[in-house]
């Protein structure tokens, strides 16, 4: 309860009455309804009001009765200020219809169904009002505990978290939210419902979602939402998806690989998601979806490590040099029918897990099995954002390993880089086992760069030991290079730039010197190209 500076005003009560059975209105919200001079409700234009009717056995007869009719709901308008307009000019009507009650020294009690402040109406009186007379909220049961408790099933267990997400929100946008969610609660359904099933679908949990209509109300209705017809869907519905912590009485044990005729239930498939350069920030939602989906997680062990933990999903870690082992290892769970998530770092498809895969994903025995790739932040798209912009023009991706292919091809790749002026993202510079490679790309390149191009050394990006150094080419210090550390050699336009507070950054210029020639009328079609890329 908050003290106001008004004195001899009535008070504020923002009443929450819970999802529907007049029976979940708690003892306070009961008590204030009856005693209140006051009794303020929503409704649409039919003059129909779901708060009164819960409220109504509460209601003494007594109690003057303010009627808060929307003048629209979702058709459209011809108020000046569109949709929004119309409803603010509604709000301050209303509130100061209540203001007028409160100044004569009445206690007015608004209703609002489930809590007051979870998306409810009252909380635009709230804001209008509350700052002006003495208020209190009084909260209610949610329409998402509501939905649990008709489920029976747990919303959260252990580390998971609750999303909830409006329904009203773009398709693209709802799917990225239910991607990235592990448990979550989709609201304000009716015509948006559509939208909803083909967000799920698109991110891969529909076969999880289940459908609650009018909990604790007349006319309730529960059913997997992927039999939901959408022409039937009310606005006072929820799509949920509940915990997905193992329910008593099944276990999490790993399965053996053998004997095989040990299979899990339903289709299986291999995800390669990329997790980014570090943790679980650099993560997409589509790839936060496709790990909360798997049952089996397999990858190197250090990448497996960066991943949360989740109950009920096997581990299948691994040494960094079995690539072909750990695809194929995946691809029999698949078989077996498993949901196979592949962890590699960065981006799976660059120097990665993807195409290690996809190998072993073209053989005859695994031709059958789902593969999907996810796409991850790179290693030399993140060292490049901590630089500034060294890879603002072309750009070339090499790896300085020689433990796939022999050192005279990397040799050769880097001379025609370095010829055409190239700027070079250099991957998988050095180990314990290879010392040599970064010296000799170093002293290569010099043939064709001058000894002061622009070097980023970048080590451990957006982990606890990230390190960023901007060198010259001529200075690059093999010693401090090892397989944490990727290379960004500049062209011969990137600068280095000491800008305010002494912090120097990297960037390649966006229009090469020959280009300056190029006639007027190529200069738009390029400026526009560049503000797309």
């Amino acid at each position: 309860m908050t003290d106001r500076q008004t004195t001899g005003s009535g008070r504020l009560y923002g009443v929450g009455l819970g999802p529907g059975d007049p029976s979940l209105v708690t003892v306070r919200a009961a008590e204030l309804i009856g005693k209140a001079d006051v009794v303020a409700y929503h409704s649409a234009r039919h003059g129909r009001s779901i708060a009164r009717s819960i409220a109504e056995r509460y209601l003494t007869g007594g109690q003057i009765e303010e009627k808060l009719v929307y003048p629209i709901t979702v058709e459209t308008t011809d108020h000046p200020g569109g949709y929004r307009g119309a409803l603010d000019d509604f709000y301050e009507e209303a509130a100061a219809r209540l203001a007028a009650h409160l100044d004569a020294g009445r206690d007015v009690v608004v209703l609002a169904e489930g809590d007051p402040l979870f998306y409810g109406s009252y909380q635009h009186m709230h804001k209008r009002l509350a700052h002006r007379y003495p208020t209190e909220v009084v909260p209610g049961v949610t329409s998402v505990s509501a939905a649990a408790a008709r489920l029976g099933q747990p919303l959260t267990e252990a580390e998971e978290t609750l999303t909830v997400i409006p329904g009203t929100l773009p398709e693209e946008e709802l799917t990225a939210r239910i991607a990235a969610a592990d448990s979550a609660v989709i609201m304000k359904l009716g015509r948006t419902f559509p939208a909803v099933r083909r967000a799920l679908e698109r991110a891969g949990r529909l076969a999880d979602a289940q459908y609650v209509e009018r909990a604790f109300m007349e006319g309730e209705r529960i059913a997997p939402l992927a039999e939901v017809e959408g022409e039937t869907v009310p606005y006072f519905s929820v799509a949920v998806l509940p915990s997905k912590v193992a329910p008593l009485g099944t276990s999490a044990a790993p399965e053996p690989l053998e004997p095989e005729a040990r299979r899990a239930d339903g289709p299986g498939a291999v995800t390669v998601i990329g997790t980014g350069p570090a943790g679980p920030l650099w993560l997409t939602p589509e790839a936060r979806g496709a790990l909360a989906e798997a049952t089996d997680l397999v990858g190197y062990t250090t990448y497996l490590d960066r991943v949360p933990e989740r109950p009920g999903q096997r581990r299948h870690g691994s040494d960094n040099k079995v690539e072909s082992e750990r695809a194929e290892y995946a691809l029999e769970l698949a078989r077996r029918g498993h949901r196979v998530a592949v962890v590699s770092s960065g981006d799976p498809g660059v120097f990665a897990m993807a195409t290690a895969v996809l190998e072993v994903a073209c053989e005859e025995a695994y031709r059958d099995v789902p593969v999907r790739i996810v796409p991850g932040m790179t290693a030399a798209h993140a060292a490049a954002s901590r630089a500034g912009a060294p890879l603002g023009h072309d750009y070339a991706v090499v790896s300085l390993s020689d433990r796939l292919k022999p050192w005279g091809v990397v040799a050769d790749r880097l001379r025609a880089a370095a010829a055409a002026d190239l700027v070079l993202a250099l991957y998988n510079p050095g180990s314990k086992s290879r010392t040599t490679q970064v010296g000799l790309a170093r002293d290569l390149l010099l043939e064709y760069r001058e000894p002061g191009t622009p070097v980023v050394m970048a080590r451990d990006v957006g982990g606890p030991t990230e390190r960023v150094r901007i060198v010259r080419l001529g200075e690059l210090d093999p010693a401090l290079v090892d397989m944490r550390t990727i290379l960004l050699i500049g062209s011969s336009q990137t600068r280095a730039v000491e800008r305010g507070g002494g912090v120097e950054v990297v960037w390649t210029p966006r229009r090469y010197p020959e280009s300056a020639e190029a006639s007027e009328g190529a200069d738009a079609a390029e400026g526009a190209d560049a503000a797309e890329g």
